[in-house]
C-alpha cells in the first residue's frame, strides 16, 4: 500500500500505465483533494486520464481517504493536495508517490521516502512488469505527455534502466 499525489496518477494514466501501480503495491490511498484535482476538476476538462483513474478507484484499488493536513506543511509552500497526500503517508507509517521538487523536501522533512513516476516505472522493471523496450518507450511517453524532467533526470533514467538489464 502507497499514498499518492496527483502528477504521478495523471502521468501513468496519460501514458497508459496506472494499472503498474495496482501491481506494485496492490492497493493506492490518494487524499480527498487529490481525488477532487485529478478526477473532478479533470473530468469538468473532458482529460481521459481522469476517467481512467475514477475507473482504478470504482475498481477499489485506488482508495480516497479524507485526512486533515498537518499545519507545519504549509509552511513549504505546497498545495493543498500536496500536503494532504503527506499527512496522509505519514498519519499511517507510508511511503509517497510524489514528483515535484518543493513536496518532496517537504515530505522528506516529515520522515518520509519521497518516490515518483519514474521510481515506479523502474520497480516495474525489476520485477519484469515492464521489458527495458516498453520502460524506454513509457519515459518517452511521458516527456511526450508533458511530464516535467531534466535532461540530467531523464538521462538518469536510462542509465538506471540500463543497468537494471546488466542485473
Amino acid at each position: 500500500m502507497i499514498v499518492s499525489n496527483s502528477t504521478v496518477l495523471i502521468y501513468l494514466a496519460k501514458i497508459g500505465k496506472l494499472n503498474l501501480l495496482k501491481k506494485l503495491f496492490i492497493n493506492v490511498l490518494i487524499p480527498l483533494e487529490v481525488f477532487n484535482e485529478v478526477v473532478v476538476n479533470g473530468k469538468e476538462h473532458q482529460h481521459f486520464d481522469a476517467f481512467v483513474i475514477e475507473w482504478a478507484i470504482e475498481e477499489g484499488w485506488i482508495e480516497v481517504r479524507k485526512i486533515k493536513v498537518d499545519k507545519d506543511l504549509m509552511e513549504f509552500g505546497i498545495d493543498k493536495g500536496e500536503a494532504e497526500a503527506i499527512s496522509l503517508a505519514k498519519s499511517l507509517g507510508l511511503a509517497v508517490l510524489i514528483d515535484q521538487t518543493h513536496a518532496r523536501i517537504a515530505a522528506k522533512a516529515f520522515g518520509l521516502k519521497p518516490r515518483g513516476t519514474i521510481f515506479v516505472l523502474l520497480a516495474a522493471l525489476r520485477k519484469k512488469y515492464l521489458t527495458h523496450e516498453e520502460y524506454q518507450d513509457s519515459l518517452e511517453e511521458l516527456v511526450k505527455a508533458g511530464f516535467r524532467m531534466s535532461d540530467e533526470v531523464y538521462l538518469a533514467a536510462v542509465r538506471m534502466g540500463k543497468k537494471n538489464l546488466a542485473d
